[in-house]
């Protein structure tokens, strides 16, 4: 499956639960200096990049919004424990 994550939204994920580049990139697999270049839209991840970032994020509490006409973004995933 394909999953097109911008620029924005990793820095907004990371921010949303409070880590560093070096946190994501230790949960991920992808290296620091990858992850700024990604951060700053200075290249085109490959899919698999983008799977190890969004798996990682995810795992985190992280969930991914769509491009929906609102425009793509992140909350932090709800679990149905949580009030």
């Amino acid at each position: 499956m394909k999953k097109d994550i911008r620029p924005e939204q990793v820095r907004a994920a990371r921010a949303l639960i409070d880590w560093t580049r070096e946190d994501l990139a230790a949960a991920s697999g992808v290296t620091i200096r990858t992850l700024a270049r990604i951060e700053s839209a200075q290249t085109i991840p490959r899919q698999t990049t983008l799977k190890a970032l969004s798996d990682a994020l995810e795992a985190a509490g992280v969930e991914f919004i769509p491009e929906n006409g609102g425009g793509a973004g992140v909350r932090l995933f709800r679990r149905s424990s949580d009030a």
